[in-house]
């Protein structure tokens, strides 16, 4: 009988071997400036807002000033906010 290795695709077997890479926590302060200098907000419904920088609005400089060497990962972070209480739902950062 063989066995369930056999069987397993072969991009089962390589995702095992991808070395795992840790991000570091996301600063406060490129929360505080998608807060603070966002310029797109996507109505989400429900009284949800997803806020970002644009690509534009990075190249300002005043962000660059308040973000610094941060102004590149800023650039992947999304800010679910909460019209109604006033408060962040859900910080996101693509990968």
């Amino acid at each position: 009988m063989a066995s369930y290795r056999a069987f397993r695709p072969a991009y089962a077997r390589r995702a095992r071997q991808l070395p795992q890479v840790e991000r570091a926590a996301l600063p406060a302060a490129v929360v505080d400036a998608v807060l603070r200098f966002h310029d797109e907000e996507q109505d989400q419904g429900a009284g949800r807002t997803l806020l970002r920088l644009s690509h534009d609005r990075l190249r300002d400089r005043e962000i660059r000033a308040a973000l610094g060497a941060l102004t590149e990962r800023a650039a992947n972070v999304s800010i679910l906010w909460n019209e109604r209480e006033g408060e962040i739902i859900r910080v996101l950062e693509a990968a």
